[in-house]
């Protein structure tokens, strides 16, 4: 499929690599960024991720077929109400966000009203480091992408967004919003908890400096995506916090089970959490391949 113009509002890491795979496929005439400082004007055009990037959001949006959203999820509402006076009749929008049900209850309507239509996605794609120096146009090769449309959705526009997804190489997973967020709650939103708590236990300043000299491989490989945005996750705990907290409490009371085998010296209990960690690692990975980042 090929698009005429299509605008991607923000160009960081993801809508970047977007922007890439779309001009190296030649799948659209016009590639155009929405961007907020006029430096990333300049460093987004000069890395390829668009033909064209603009400060101006009326000059971005205006007779675009395809609108992808790549700001934070908390931007996204007052954004899409910035932009629809300029949505041309019949567009289509999505997005990149990480929690799916609040934004398709915020932008649904929304853009219904103004006569385009939006459904929402999720490429499960990404890494701790942000901005548009760090995208890459392979990035979403391989990756799954979750596509949430409703009753509401145009199954024409459903489809635009299943074949931009494809045509980048994504492998395709549609769910209603409300599984994607139950289900990514515990395998996406779970995991940067965790990475984000170890590093900020182990690596407390309280501790010995010998503490973090002793840090290696597998600390390294467990937290790296607590590098990543602080304000970004902090907007999707927040925006994902019933079906988060409901995965906390399941994973704290794993550990406390784990918790109390240990305090028993119970050696069969010990050994079956981790055979059963390493079986059930070893079949998702057997299937799965090689993940993208996430």
């Amino acid at each position: 499929m090929h698009w005429k113009k299509i605008t991607l509002v923000g160009v960081g890491l993801l809508g970047g690599s977007l922007g890439m795979a779309l001009r190296r496929r030649r799948l659209a005439r016009s590639v155009v960024g929405f961007v907020r400082r006029p430096a990333s004007v300049t460093e987004s055009e000069a890395l390829g991720a668009v033909h064209l990037a603009t400060l101006d959001l009326q000059q971005a949006v205006e007779g675009a077929d395809l609108i992808v959203l790549c700001t934070p999820i908390a931007q996204m509402r007052s954004r899409v109400q910035q932009m629809l006076p300029w949505l041309k009749k019949g567009a289509v929008v999505t997005d990149v966000g990480s929690v799916k049900g609040s934004v398709v209850r915020e932008l649904e309507a929304r853009v219904a009203k103004a006569g385009a239509h939006f459904v929402g996605s999720h490429p499960m794609a990404g890494a701790e480091k942000m901005g548009v120096a760090a995208a890459r146009a392979d990035l979403f090769v391989g990756a799954v992408c979750v596509v949430t449309p409703t009753r509401k959705s145009d199954p024409a526009a459903v489809q635009q967004v299943e074949r931009l997804w494809q045509a980048v190489g994504s492998r395709l997973l549609r769910l209603t919003a409300a599984a994607h967020d139950r289900f990514v709650s515990r395998s996406s939103h779970l995991p940067h908890i965790v990475a984000a708590q170890l590093a900020r236990f182990i690596l407390h300043p309280g501790h010995p400096k010998e503490q973090a000299m002793l840090c290696a491989n597998g600390f390294r490989d467990t937290t790296r995506i607590a590098a990543s945005s602080p304000e970004m996750w902090r907007d999707i705990a927040l925006a994902n916090r019933q079906n988060l907290s409901r995965s906390l409490d399941s994973f704290i009371a794993g550990l406390r089970q784990f918790d109390r085998a240990l305090k028993r010296g119970d050696t069969h209990a010990l050994t079956r959490f981790f055979a059963q960690a390493k079986e059930r690692r070893a079949q998702w990975s057997s299937r799965a391949g090689s993940p993208s980042p996430e």
